[in-house]
Parts: C-alpha cells; structure tokens; sequence
C-alpha cells in the first residue's frame, strides 16, 4: 500500500490553501481529512476570520464544480433541490436542478435557513441522491456539503438539530490568525485577487484511488476497541445528554485510517484517534459541559491507551 501519495495529495491542496489563508494548515488538513472520507465539515467561527474563502480556496484547489448558496430565512428547499417545470415548447414536465448538484457546496451560514429548509440538505448529505416528486437524482461524486455559521449570533436563526449535526464529519474552528500572519494578510494585495489567480493543483480523477487506500490502512483491535472505548464513555457518562451514535463511532475510525496515511503509515495509532477526537466528536455531544474540547481532552487522559 503505497499511502505517500495521500501524503503527497494532503502537502498540495495545504500548501495551495496557505496562500489565500495564512497560518491555518491545520484546519486545511482536517478539511482534506473530511473529503477524502467522503463527509462533510461545520466551520462555526466568529464573522470576518475567512472561513468562506478558506473553502473557496479549497474547492478551486481541487478542481471540480462548485456552487455557493447564501442560506437567508426566506429560502425554500426547492431553491436548493431543484423544481419541475412545465416545457411548453416540448409540452412535458423537465427537472431543473439546484444548486445542491455540484461536487462541492459551501452553504454560507446555514442557521439562518428555517427548519425546513435546512431538512432539504439531509438526504443528499447521507445517501448522496435528491428525491424530488417521486423522483430520486443521484449526485455528483466526490460531493462535499462545506456549511458555516456565526455561533454568537442568535437573531434571524435556527440552530441545527441534533440529526443534521450529526450528518456532519466534522466542526471546526479557525480562530484569530497570529499577529505576525494577520501583518502580512494587511500589508499583501487582497485575498479575491489571490483567490483569482489560484491554480488547480489536484483532479477529481485522484479522490476514488486516494480514498480506496485509505480505507486499507490498518486498524488493529486493540485500536478499533480504543475508539469503542471512547464512544461509550460518552453514552455511559451521566453529564452526557446525548452520547456519540454509531456514525460518529464510525467517522472517528475513519478519520484515524485517513490521518495515518496523510503522515505515510499504513496502520492506525492512538494518537491518530486523540488528534481526531475533538473535530469529529465535540459536535455530536450534546452536554451540560460547555466546553467540549475542555470534556474530550479530560475524557481521554482517562481512559486506558493500548500500548502497542
């Protein structure tokens, strides 16, 4: 199994991002992580900190097409799935497709779309298909769904519910870049005309091979019940409202394979599963401890690491 490729896949597309956003590689790599398990990511940060022209960055990288949707209280799902309309010229119904038909989606402050709308992204975020009177259309493959929202406001939205949290891989956060990035961002031409001029450096052809490989990296038992271990923690712990489901078991497993191919190795270790802990679980529990990074962080010095 020759993973130096997806080494080599994950160095392209962050060194590409960098150039558009400065001093979050991390946050780059977790995205790649996300596409290469064929999920989807949550970015929820404060307003300004460049989160849409990350994943703007990120899709030009990779190639492909792309569709941004500007989520408002007025928008309906139909404006998403797309609608049949009368030809009249050919006298019969045709389907006019949404938006939601690309191979990456950056739905822009997703809390701000009612309930119901938010509920037309669950089927082709699960099963990859939109069913729209009766009748299903499969989507584009690789298909990334790219959502963020502003967690500190709370007028005009409607929080996520626990099922569509749920169908996302993985939450992250940027945060504030470093002074001495943010001097550089000040002093350089503006990040539009850098996004303009960003080369493609990836194909959509790369994203079957690469994600076959991944899913062959090797995850011994006393690793796969490591992560059991932590998933149960969570289900077992009376602060816990709700604790991680069986999709989240399996996402985090699969952000370990992904994670130790990235860094060239054809097995998973612990710390594979500690790194991905945070991003793919922190969303899906919902507790009375504010802090999730403070809850995962404290649950894992807890618990019994295997030593080989």
């Amino acid at each position: 199994m020759d993973t130096k490729v997806v080494k080599d896949f994950t160095e392209r597309i962050t060194k590409n991002c960098a150039k558009v956003i400065l001093g979050k590689e991390e946050v780059i790599r977790q995205i790649i992580v996300c596409f290469l398990a064929g999920g989807h990511v949550l970015l929820e940060d404060v307003p300004g900190t460049g989160k849409t022209m990350l994943f703007r960055a990120f899709s030009k990288s990779i190639g492909g097409s792309f569709k941004r949707i500007q989520f408002t209280p007025d928008l309906l799902p139909s404006d998403l799935t797309g609608i049949n309309f009368y030809n009249q010229k050919e006298s019969r119904f045709e389907f006019r497709k949404g938006p939601l038909f690309a191979n990456i989606i950056l739905a822009d402050e997703i809390n701000r779309a009612t309930p119901r709308t938010q509920s037309a992204l669950l089927e082709s975020m699960e099963e990859k298909q939109i069913t729209v009177d009766g009748n299903t259309y499969p989507m584009d493959r690789p298909y990334m769904v790219m959502a963020t929202q502003n967690p500190l406001e709370s007028y005009g939205t409607f929080p996520l519910p626990e099922a569509q949290i749920d169908r996302f891989f993985m939450r992250l956060s940027m945060g504030y870049m470093l002074r001495e990035d943010e001097l550089k961002v000040l002093c350089r031409p503006s990040t539009i005309s850098i996004l303009e001029t960003l080369p493609t450096v990836a194909q959509l052809s790369e994203y079957e091979p690469l994600a076959k490989i991944c899913e062959g990296v090797e995850v011994s038992d006393d690793v796969a019940g490591y992560i059991m271990d932590i998933v149960e923690h969570t289900r077992d712990d009376s602060r816990v409202l709700m604790g991680v489901s069986t999709r989240g078991a399996l996402a985090l497993y699969r952000a370990a394979q992904i994670t130790a191919a990235m860094d060239g190795r054809s097995y998973v270790i612990p710390e594979d599963v500690k790194k991905e802990a945070l991003p793919v679980l922190g969303h899906r529990i919902a507790s009375s401890i504010a802090d999730a990074e403070e809850y995962i962080s404290g649950m894992l010095s807890r618990i019994a690491v295997p030593l080989e």
